[in-house]
């Protein structure tokens, strides 16, 4: 379907509605990359003019990647409520904009329309809001999730503790989770990447995590990062895990590059339920995205990065996860080159996935090559505590020292938490609380007596 339109003495065409979409993106390096960006920024402004003038109905009629193609196309089809659907289904694009931006449209309100958006309207709506328009929105939004912490609430910030060794050390990972408590982080979730994705060394940090919740009764969640195969191998054994991660994409072929398709999905997260571990709730699948990983693995069907990245978001939807975790900066400056190009990929990751009803956590991040710095990083970190973002990474110095990227620390949880009133997860500050590693709400001085470092050991 093609659209059409002319500003002053210079007319654009745009020959269907995915192209549409890729050239009202704002700029990124990866659309460059992939071939799909505006070739100008009068281009770009005026496939925005365009989109906002696309009803919404327009994504219903004409997928952007064909349902007989992609096993995330039907997921999105055949899960869509038309009912629900029925009382925006008369807006444009950019009607829709301003119906998200009234004073009337509450959290609830959007909440109780989400069964009847599909991820590509969701995409299309944030292409032409500005950053502000993102963090209002999505601040208006509460997703809250539970399996030993209830994450998510209103005023509260949680934090993914992450423990990364490059060798898998158990005395180095213990050293690092112990750091992490003693400055209040770990009620989202004890996560560690592991150095080795196999089945003994899941299993042997999966141990090591599970005794120490236990041994000091934390009301948190453990997670090993490794793929959601090696997770099922570790649960037919008998191993104690808690969540199920898996990196996910939004298009079929591009899982299939990851070895997963929505099957094996369904089968993990059967299996997680049926150890009933959780306490408070029973969410139990941590999934992670990141734009760019359709275009790096070819198969993102001449979409943009971000556009795909939302689709994303409906594959974890499907599953009920307990966290999902955009690691905007991750893939490196290939797909966003600079500060600003991470900046607004975060924002318009935290919409749409707040928008399409997820628990939507934030790696603020970059990688050493790309144009990028700590200020940046702080933009990002101070807009997403602003728009409500559910949890953000501690990582010991903010310095990941085996996967190679810098991330946000333990102490930016404290800089969030005091500007804007934030507090962890109720059942975690309550532990703080009563371990002494808090006292109304501050921290205390790390003491000998700590029941932490009673023993010399964790």
């Amino acid at each position: 379907m093609p659209y059409s339109i002319t500003l002053g003495r210079s007319s654009h065409h745009f020959e269907t509605l995915g192209r549409l979409m890729a050239c009202a993106t704002p700029l990124r390096s990866g659309d460059v990359l992939a071939g799909v960006a505006a070739a100008s920024a009068e281009e770009r402004v005026a496939a925005q003019f365009l989109l906002a003038e696309v009803p919404l109905e327009d994504f219903l009629n004409h997928p952007l990647i064909p349902y007989e193609d992609d096993e995330v196309t039907r997921l999105i089809l055949d899960s869509h409520d038309a009912s629900t659907f029925r009382s925006i289904s008369d807006l444009s694009v950019g009607e829709f904009r301003n119906w998200l931006l009234d004073y009337e449209t509450t959290g609830e309100t959007i909440a109780a329309i989400r069964a009847g958006l599909t991820p590509e309207m969701v995409a299309a709506v944030s292409k032409i809001m500005g950053n502000q328009d993102l963090v209002l929105v999505a601040s208006k939004i509460r997703v809250v999730t539970a399996f030993r912490s209830t994450i998510g609430l209103p005023g509260c910030l949680s934090v993914r503790l992450q423990p990364n060794h490059p060798t898998d050390d158990i005395h180095g990972i213990a050293a690092s989770t112990l750091d992490g408590l003693l400055y209040g982080c770990g009620d989202a979730v004890i996560g560690i990447n592991p150095a080795t994705d196999s089945v003994p060394a899941m299993d042997r940090l999966l141990h090591l995590m599970d005794d120490l919740i236990r041994k000091y009764e934390i009301p948190t969640q453990s997670c090993v990062l490794a793929h959601v195969t090696t997770a099922l191998r570790c649960i037919e054994m008998g191993s104690p895990v808690d969540l199920v991660f898996q990196s996910i994409t939004g298009t079929e072929a591009a899982n299939k590059t990851f070895g997963i398709n929505l099957g094996i999905l369904a089968e993990a997260r059967a299996a997680a339920l049926s150890l009933d571990r959780g306490t408070v709730g029973k969410q139990v699948m941590y999934f992670e995205t990141g734009q760019g990983s359709c275009l790096s693995a070819d198969a993102n069907h001449g979409l943009d990065q971000q556009t795909c990245e939302a689709r994303a978001y409906a594959v974890a939807r499907a599953f009920d996860p307990l966290l999902v975790n955009t690691v905007v900066g991750f893939i490196g400056p290939e797909y966003l080159y600079d500060g600003k190009q991470i900046i607004r990929a975060g924002l318009e990751d935290h919409f749409c996935g707040k928008m399409l009803g997820l628990p939507m956590g934030c790696d603020v991040c970059y990688t050493n090559h790309a144009e990028a710095d700590q200020d940046d990083m702080d933009t990002l970190l101070t807009l997403l505590g602003v728009a409500g973002c559910n949890f953000i990474m501690g990582v010991p110095g903010s310095d990941d020292i085996m996967l190679g990227y810098q991330s946000s620390s333990f102490h930016d949880s404290h800089y969030l938490r005091q500007v804007l009133g934030l507090k962890p997860a109720p059942e975690f500050a309550e532990w703080l609380e009563k371990m002494r590693i808090t006292g109304q709400g501050r921290l205390l001085p790390v003491e000998p007596k700590n029941p932490l470092l009673a023993h010399g050991k964790i």
